[in-house]
């Protein structure tokens, strides 16, 4: 039957993608000896539903994807869901909360069923919403960061790690958040600035400042630089009896050059259990830590009166006696303090020196090219070496500058909900809990059957960091062979050997250090690999006023699922992709979601026009007209540069390619040239070409049009097409074609003239009539008019008329030439070239060139309207 008249997303998408499930065109197949091409795509938190930045991440998954299948690759995208301990598990939390119960009165047993049965319904809305972006997953390999393979994985590299002395147990200090009650790692933390008073307390000879004085109890150090003239007179270790909060104490001098002189008065004292700074001074100088604050949030005992007292609740009363004391100098009201914050919880940090599970980043180990080295150094080799590069490359500065400040990674967690800890000790001893595989293997070590493992969970990164290969392990190999070990997991894997190390790494820029850094340190050090070779690290989508999304502002947020139902997934892929340049955010609004929208549509149109011509046939086929010549050209131009871009991670610069392909090309001139010079042949062509090269960023309405079309097999298993050898002069022939009407069309727009005539007496008069809206070309030994710039034809205008143009002409010149005048000052400026990011400074370059080019034609076109006009 013909095509409708206009594309209903909501008709087709559900249909097509279980007919490509039906197909089997998306599952890997390992014994292929096809190339290959793999990612492991990010596992959304099963708990949620898929918003606008992981709707970008699966478009740009799945176009790489399809890519690499039209060039003939054996490709696996691989999907799972991530148990996102933390988040998860607060939720259950809230919602026992709001049931009056708890999980301590539910058991841990209880707890964890809950959560499974909670997340299992999470979980299939999840994998729902990412077939309805249209992912060309296979999800015959689907996976889950807390199935029974992946926590053999995780309980094999904890022993492993804990065996070579890279996992440790011992007493440091770490982010505790009173609120969850647990631990977090460093790179859980976000930063908010909130406005306190800073007090200026005296502490003895010296004044201190602090804007928590209710750690102040355990105070009893005052720290100086060794080389501070001011206080050259103390020394190191000497003892000065100081009057304080509880009364009289003996306060020890220490030197240290983590002390900044010109920060305030230059002196401080310390608390090193609540604060990792003095902390780090303590441990420099072997000095006592005392607990002050309990892992409530609450004042122990060394607070006196204050004991069982909230902090905020104490801290005005605090300085109250303070000031009684004559001890309160001087208080800023106005002090900007940045305070530590949970990124999920949104819980305030309180460091707390505590017993936990700690990977040591410092000491050596094997690596993956054989060499001993600490697993910082391998971080930063991979990336150094050129083993793995990120996209884009700026962003290797700030991977090393965050590598050259890690501490060890704190993985342990005081939840229930995600991978316990495979660590156990004798039942109702004080011994260190060791590290085995399972409870079976702990008490044969331990001689006893009775045996305690250790409470905590891993941290959910930990379990993240194995993503790349603990997905591509045999399960029913490892389930039967669980003693055998990783080495021989990965032997007996099939994907792991076929399809490890993955091909590219697709995230958001904002966890290059949570996840893609300890991907790095875990796959090199657990399978002597990298986890992948390409990074590309996309940006943040923001409001078209460029404020951050937020699901708490529904009017400043783009739904996906919404979008979807509205304007269709392709529109919505379209939108994304068009803005999508490594490592930048980008602006998302509803007019870019209708530009997407419009595409669609525009292709849906160009294919009633071909279907209007005939059906396809098998017909050799032969261009004939120039137009046919042109076209075929375009194409072959066109794909040349898609595999340029998709080769250099350039997605926005390839759907800008195609867009004007399609819109331009196609749609304004072969199509219209077709209805005066038909070759329907040539036209199926194209259309069957520009659909399989539209599939990877529009695959719904460009499978559509193939079965409507009744092509063969599916849009979806096309490799690229083989280009049609074309004639290059005809091709410039229909070129000048196009100059000459586009210049007809510029000078009719510019003066709002009605069907003018042209003196023409070229082979393609006609087309240029019916292109340019023309009423007459005729033929004159003596033409009059304005002569063009870019024929032999004059149109027919009087001189003051076509004065009227040459001004209007001059006036967008100038614009030209001022837009490259503001640009090049924008190159020349130091600041500017030292601060951009370089995918903007070579967009500007660019704009710079376009707009050289748009004037120095403008010029040379005024020249020859001057010389036609005597002027």
């Amino acid at each position: 039957m013909p095509l409708p008249k206009a594309y209903e997303p909501n008709q087709h998408e559900a249909d097509i993608y279980t007919l490509w499930e039906q197909s089997g065109a998306f599952q890997a197949k390992p014994t292929s000896v096809k190339p290959r091409f793999s990612i492991a795509m990010p596992p959304p938190n099963e708990t949620g539903t898929l918003h606008v930045g992981q709707a970008l991440g699966v478009t740009l998954q799945d176009l790489m994807g399809r890519r690499a299948r039209q060039e003939g690759k054996d490709v696996l995208l691989l999907h799972g869901t991530d148990h996102a301990a933390l988040a998860t598990n607060a939720l259950m939390e809230k919602k026992l909360a709001e049931e009056g119960t708890d999980k301590q009165t539910l058991g841990r047993e209880q707890f964890i069923e809950r959560v499974k049965q909670y997340v299992g319904e999470s979980r299939e809305n999840i994998n729902a919403q990412v077939k309805a972006m249209g992912a060309s997953v296979d999800w015959s390999r689907l996976r889950y960061t807390l199935d029974d393979t992946l926590n053999f994985a995780v309980n094999e590299v904890f022993v492993k790690m804990y065996h070579d002395d890279l996992i440790y147990r011992g007493s440091r200090i770490v982010n505790w958040d009173p609120g969850l009650g647990t631990t977090l790692s460093d790179d859980e933390l976000e930063y908010k600035e909130e406005k306190t008073p800073l007090y200026t307390l005296q502490f003895g000879p010296f004044q201190i400042a602090t804007s928590r004085p209710e750690t102040k109890f355990g105070d009893k150090y005052v720290v100086m630089h060794p080389d501070d003239e001011r206080y050259k007179a103390y020394k190191q270790g000497q003892e000065i009896e100081v009057d304080w909060l509880n009364g009289k104490i003996k306060a020890t001098v220490i030197k240290d050059e983590a002390i900044v002189p010109e920060f305030g008065t230059g002196i401080m004292t310390i608390t090193p259990w609540h604060d990792r700074t003095d902390f780090e001074i303590a441990e420099r100088h072997g000095l006592e830590k005392t607990q002050v604050i309990d892992l409530e949030g609450k004042l122990l005992p060394i607070a006196g009166k204050f004991a069982g007292m909230d902090i905020t609740e104490a801290r005005p009363q605090i300085i109250k006696l303070l000031e009684e004391k004559g001890l309160v100098v001087s208080i800023d009201e106005d002090y900007i303090h940045s305070i530590a914050i949970n990124s999920r919880g949104q819980g305030v940090i309180e460091p707390q020196i505590m017993l936990q599970w700690f990977v040591d980043v410092n000491r050596p180990a094997v690596d993956w090219k054989g060499q001993k080295r600490s697993l910082k150094e391998v971080m930063r080799a991979v990336v150094e070496d050129g083993d793995i590069k990120l996209h884009p490359e700026r962003f290797d500065r700030l991977y090393f500058h965050w590598i050259d400040n890690l501490r060890d990674w704190c993985i342990s967690r005081q939840i229930w909900w995600g991978h316990q800890i495979p660590a156990w000790r004798k039942k109702g001893s004080s011994d260190e809990y060791i590290a085995f595989r399972n409870s079976a293997e702990a008490k044969k070590q331990l001689a006893t059957e009775e045996v305690e493992r250790d409470p905590d969970t891993l941290d959910t990164w930990f379990s993240s960091a194995l993503w790349t290969w603990s997905t591509l392990l045999d399960q029913d190999y490892v389930k039967a062979n669980s003693g055998k070990g990783l080495d021989d997991w990965l032997k007996h894997s099939q994907d792991f050997q076929t399809y490890h190390p993955t091909s590219v790494m697709e995230t958001g820029w904002d966890i290059l250090f949570f996840w893609v850094a300890r991907m790095i340190l875990a796959t090199t050090y657990a399978t002597g690999q990298v986890p992948f070779k390409d990074v590309y690290l996309h940006g943040l989508v923001r409001t078209p006023s460029g404020k951050k999304m937020s699901k708490s502002e529904p009017e400043s947020n783009i739904d996906p699922l919404t979008v979807i139902d509205e304007f269709g997934t392709d529109a919505l892929r379209m939108a994304l992709v068009a803005g999508a340049t490594a490592g930048n955010d980008q602006k998302l609004g509803r007019e870019d979601i209708i530009a997407g929208r419009n595409f669609a549509n525009k292709l849906w149109n160009i294919a009633r026009f071909a279907e209007n011509m005939g059906t396809v046939t098998d017909k050799k086929v032969e261009p004939k007209a120039a137009a046919d010549h042109w076209i075929l050209n375009k194409l072959s131009i066109l794909e040349s540069g898609l595999q340029k871009n998709f080769t250099e991670f350039r997605f926005a610069a390839a759907y800008d390619q195609i867009y004007h392909f399609v819109w331009d090309d196609l749609a304004d001139w072969y199509v219209e040239a077709s209805k005066s010079e038909p070759s329907p042949e040539v036209l199926h062509k194209v259309l069957k070409d520009t659909l399989i090269l539209v599939h990877p960023f529009a695959p719904f309405v460009s499978e559509a049009l193939w079965q409507q079309l009744r092509f063969a097999d599916l849009c979806a298993t096309q490799e690229l097409p083989t280009p049609i050898k074309t004639d290059l002069a005809q091709a410039k022939q229909f070129e000048a074609t196009v100059e000459l009407v586009s210049e007809i069309r510029r000078i009719k727009a510019a003066l709002t003239l009605n069907k003018p005539r042209l003196f023409y007496s070229g082979k393609d008069k006609e087309l240029v009539s019916k292109l340019a809206g023309l009423g007459a070309v005729e033929v004159s030994e003596k033409p009059t008019g304005l002569k063009l710039a870019s024929a032999e034809a004059w149109l027919d205008i009087d001189t003051e008329t076509a004065k009227t143009y040459l001004v209007k002409l001059r006036q967008q010149k100038d614009a030209a030439q001022q837009t490259v005048g503001r640009l090049e000052a924008r190159l020349k400026d130091k600041n500017y070239l030292a601060k951009a990011p370089k995918e903007l400074i070579d967009e500007t370059k660019s704009q710079l060139e376009s707009a050289k080019n748009e004037a120095q034609a403008m010029a040379a076109e005024l020249a020859k309207y001057d010389k036609a006009l005597n002027l």
